[in-house]
């Protein structure tokens, strides 16, 4: 047997089975077929640099691409161009904003046609009223899942689920052994609580008070108690839920739950009135919040973190000159999660193999890609050379996402993306993933 590879990294620290050690890694076929501490030869050799470590391509399951239909927001090619630039080698795109829904075989097929990836992509499906009782083609043609909302999406053409409609939907899921999603917030909470909006970024959070999370969260474990559906909190902001959370998931319950690094990084007494582009639902909260939100991670009440990467265009975001009311909610920051989250991960201690745990294998696990996430043989060779202690200032203009605007313009952060490879060779050439 030949014993040269197609590519060697070497590198003073690997992140493999949780810990960071010495290793070479020889990659064959786009996988990794070896990692020794021993020399290994290849026809293309990469040593890091003395500040890089090796981790995993980070995993991302909550993105919206937006194509086609509002591609003015975002596109394939953009947004998997900014994942490649923060580290992200594969992500799961939502049903949702673009136009048609990911809501049928159709739909589906109609995203597929136009998705030109940089890396690996995979498609989560739409549970709405006018889909369920037909969910089974759409999870035959290889969807991830199916997502959900609990209140109004924000567009008209991806309808929120009644108390009747979400039994409903778990029970077909669970037929299905599927999984799904949910944008867990009560409609009649924030019905109660809807104000006149304004440029107070406060007025925003009133809005969309903690009881409207906990209140829905407690309705879909309540479900999953009923039909034994696996389901999944999507981008939990409110701590107050962690207790239901954790007696859920202490009963032995099918449910796990993700946070965002925008929850994580930013506390609602650093948003500036009029500051929308902060804006986003359920809202980022206060620091005593966050702290609890950290907890909860390392607790293990929280499995992973992902962007919830939700743009839209300049005019969009900025609409009201202010307004939290008018201005539309969402935080573009998939070029951005790692470096976030790790910023944030250091100032309190916390080393960077946890971080990769809850970004790069946890939500592989979720969907379900055992070759993604992890350096172990066999796994694809999406690979991040990660200059850990190196600092840079985020300017959004400068950003590869479609437009710039974003909640991180002007931070500095800790963490520098300096190359990333998919399946061994440069980003470029994404696959289609099906489950």
């Amino acid at each position: 047997m030949d014993d040269r590879f197609e590519l060697v990294v070497r590198a003073a620290s690997v992140l493999v089975d949780g810990q960071f050690r010495p290793a070479w890694l020889g990659v064959r076929e786009g996988r990794i077929a070896a990692i020794s501490a021993e020399e290994l030869e290849g026809d293309e050799l990469v040593l890091l640099a003395d500040d890089e470590v090796l981790l995993p391509g980070i995993v991302d399951t909550h993105v919206h691409i937006n194509e086609p239909g509002r591609t003015e927001w975002e596109g394939f090619a953009t947004a998997t161009a900014a994942a490649a630039a923060g580290g992200v080698t594969t992500l799961i795109d939502m049903p949702l904003n673009s136009i048609p829904a990911t809501t049928s075989v159709g739909a589906l097929e109609a995203k597929k046609a136009v998705a030109t990836v940089a890396v690996d992509t995979g498609f989560w499906g739409g549970a709405v009223p006018e889909n369920l009782g037909s969910l089974r083609p759409l999870h035959d043609a290889g969807v991830f899942g199916f997502k959900a909302f609990l209140a109004p999406s924000g567009v008209d053409e991806f309808g929120h689920l009644d108390a009747e409609q979400l039994e409903r939907a778990l029970q077909e899921i669970a037929a299905l052994g599927s999984l799904l999603i949910v944008h867990a917030e009560d409609p009649g909470v924030l019905d109660t609580h809807a104000n006149e909006g304004g440029t107070g970024y406060h007025r925003f959070v009133e809005s969309r008070p903690h009881e409207a999370e906990v209140t829905a969260i407690e309705r879909v474990i309540a479900g999953v108690r009923r039909t034994g559906a696996r389901a999944h909190i999507l981008h939990l902001s409110s701590a107050a839920a962690l207790p239901a959370i954790r007696a859920a998931k202490a009963e032995g319950l099918p449910l796990t739950v993700e946070t965002c690094p925008h929850y994580l990084t930013i506390a609602e007494e650093q948003i500036p009135d009029g500051a929308t582009q902060f804006k986003c639902c359920p809202p980022i909260r206060d620091d005593a919040n966050r702290d609890a939100l950290w907890r909860a991670l390392l607790d293990g009440d929280i499995d992973i973190v992902v962007t919830d990467h939700s743009p839209a265009t300049v005019e969009l975001k900025t609409r009201g000159e202010g307004d939290f009311g008018l201005a539309w909610g969402g935080i573009a920051g998939l070029q951005l999660g790692l470096a976030a989250v790790w910023t944030e991960a250091a100032r309190r201690g916390i080393p960077l193999e946890r971080v990769l745990g809850w970004m790069s294998r946890g939500p592989a696990d979720l969907v379900r890609l055992a070759g993604k996430g992890r350096i172990a043989v066999g796994a694809d060779a999406d690979l991040v050379a990660f200059a850990p202690d190196a600092t840079f200032t985020v300017h959004q203009e400068q950003l590869l996402h479609k437009n710039p605007v974003s909640a991180y313009d002007g931070r500095e952060l800790r963490g520098v993306v300096r190359r990333t490879w998919l399946r061994g060779t440069a980003p470029g050439d994404g696959r289609l993933l099906a489950r």
